[in-house]
């Protein structure tokens, strides 16, 4: 959260020096979006206008209810009083920038000459925002679509690595003997060099180079610096561990702060996140094993993504948020340059602090690049669980939420046997675990028809239907594993089309159906789900109808059959479905 000003200070400031934009607006209030004015040059000069250019500028803030003639009278504002959570979630949705927005008084006491003060975060780095498509930033008291050499200086901008430059304030004193032997015990296990143990902490230290021509890197503070240097140094690289007993309570049950180098913080911080994970046991068959709340390969693979990507210019730390059925992670910084929601899988990342990641793939902590997301990924879908949430993430922070919620105990058991009779070189990617999962939900194709065919020809899913109208369900072992061989047994061709073709000639002689009479029409061709959704839509499509109430429901031909024959005549040739796509019925 940004500095939080008093009126006092604000009467002093200057609109260009201090970054910030002093509106007296139209009877104390300024217009939110600019609506009703025709000219686009007009419409600008709005909260959301000057917020964009603000945030393009570098930060500042918007003050409403203040003269823009220094020293700055007050004259007050209405602006969204008794609604300042609504205007900071509508900024929110509409540019995608989490503002603070506060309010003051110039009479506290009588809550005489209201202030409105909104603080603007500064863009990412090679990032800009843009109001009605445009650009802004402020020329005197315009705001004017930004120059094409600025515009061009700011997406060809280069985040620098915070990681590597040197921290001035620090000195070799200033790091933790224990954390660098922590350290050198990973490097030498990692890479396979026992001898890296028995060089001197210095020589260590410059071979990774964290410290070079004896000056200290702030990686190496991070990593390997005594909590007290941290804290002094970096306060905002701390880590917030959060607890809750459920997902919907406001305030926490328990919150811990860790502060302590990366080599010892990620062991603290998982034991005591351990504290409260609970298991869900798996105990069918051949299959006895613990599916935890949180997976520990997971949950470390978040923090280590946090730790490495998160911009250590903000001032906030990372938060974890914890309760029995989910946990967050959020870290400041958006995704590296050229990551979004879309490529996460398939984009490798590059990191923010390159150093700082470079150490902790050398010490076996992180993955290498682009593989720590897959490994998220990868788990948590093998064990039956939805996939990792990151839709809560923006172009200033990250966040990522794990459920612990296992929906469905069988495909976990169907991945891990079919992982354990797979040697490393040929397991199961998370593209093929994804695809497992996109079958399962009813998903009747994959896009990608090579990858179709590898898992067919590895009989893990099978293919039914026709020539022309071929889908994919999951092996039998799948179903064997759900109990639900019915499902498996009963996923045929058949469609809405052959269903009406056997029940209308019934209904034509009795009149009438029960729902164990179609059943037993039917016989062992589809599911009861199957079944439950082809005749709701016969019914809506009018030719069904019933009578009685769920459970005692009789079905009889419908009124669209009786009044068209020639519609129910194309119904049985091209199939209802293309019928309602044409719009003929």
């Amino acid at each position: 959260m940004a500095s939080r000003y008093t009126i006092a200070q604000l009467r002093m400031m200057r609109e260009s020096e201090d970054h910030v934009e002093f509106k007296k607006g139209e009877g104390g209030n300024v217009s939110y979006n600019g609506s009703g004015k025709e000219k686009p040059k007009d419409r600008r000069r709005c909260i959301l206008g000057y917020i964009v250019a603000l945030c393009n500028e570098g930060g500042g803030r918007l003050v409403i209810g203040m003269h823009d003639t220094y020293p700055h009278k007050v004259i007050g504002t209405q602006q969204n009083i008794n609604a300042i959570g609504t205007l900071e979630s509508n900024i929110y949705r509409d540019l995608g920038i989490r503002t603070d927005v506060y309010e003051l008084y110039e009479d506290e006491e009588s809550k005489k000459g209201r202030v409105l003060v909104i603080e603007v975060p500064p863009r990412p780095i090679g990032q800009l925002f843009k109001f009605e498509d445009v650009p802004l930033i402020r020329v005197g008291e315009d705001l004017l679509p930004m120059d094409e050499s600025i515009y061009l200086s700011i997406i060809q901008e280069q985040e620098p690595d915070f990681s590597e430059q040197i921290c001035e304030s620090a000195t070799i004193y200033d790091l933790d003997p224990e954390a660098i032997r922590i350290m050198k015990e990973q490097y030498a296990r990692k890479q396979n060099n026992p001898s890296f143990l028995t060089i001197s902490d210095t020589q260590a230290l410059s071979d990774l180079h964290l410290v070079k021509d004896g000056k200290v890197t702030n990686a190496a503070v991070l990593l390997v610096g005594y909590e007290s240097s941290i804290n002094k140094l970096f306060p905002q690289a701390k880590v917030m561990l959060e607890y809750r007993n459920n997902d919907n309570q406001i305030n926490f049950d328990s919150r811990v702060q860790f502060g302590q180098p990366f080599f010892i913080l990620i062991d603290k911080l998982w034991e005591t996140i351990d504290l409260r994970n609970g298991a869900i046991p798996i105990r069918e068959g051949a299959y006895i094993f613990d599916i935890h709340f949180f997976n520990k390969d997971v949950v470390r693979e978040l923090i280590n993504n946090a730790f490495a990507h998160r911009d250590y210019r903000k001032a906030s730390e990372i938060v974890i948020k914890q309760s029995s059925a989910s946990l967050t992670v959020t870290n400041a910084g958006g995704f590296p340059n050229g990551v979004t929601l879309d490529n996460l899988l398939t984009t490798p990342s590059t990191p923010r602090n390159r150093l700082l990641a470079d150490v902790l793939s050398k010490t076996g902590i992180v993955e290498r690049s682009g593989q720590g997301i897959d490994k998220i990924f990868l788990y948590t879908l093998s064990e039956g669980k939805p996939l990792p949430d990151y839709t809560k993430s923006d172009r200033f922070s990250v966040t990522a939420i794990l459920s612990a919620v296992v929906k469905d105990k069988a495909f976990a058991m169907f991945i891990q046997k079919i992982q354990q009779e797979r040697d490393d070189e040929h397991k199961l990617s998370v593209f093929d675990i994804m695809a497992l999962g996109y079958i399962r939900d009813g998903h009747k194709r994959l896009q990608d028809r090579q990858q179709e065919k590898c898992l067919e020809a590895d009989g893990i899913i099978e293919k039914r239907g026709k020539t022309n109208a071929t889908y994919y369900i999951l092996s039998r072992n799948y179903y064997e594993l759900a109990g639900d061989m019915a499902s498996y047994s009963k996923a045929t061709d058949w469609d809405i089309n052959q269903v009406w073709a056997v029940l209308l000639p019934y209904l034509q002689k009795y009149g009438r159906a029960k729902r164990s009479d179609i059943n037993s029409i039917i016989g062992n061709h589809l599911s009861d789900k199957q079944i439950r959704r082809f005749l709701e839509q016969l019914i809506g499509g009018g030719l069904l109808k019933t009578e009685g109430e769920r459970g005692h429901r009789i079905y009889q031909i419908g009124d669209a059959f009786k009044e068209n024959n020639e519609l129910m005549r194309k119904a049985l040739d091209i199939g209802l479905e293309a019928l309602k796509k044409k719009g003929e019925i």
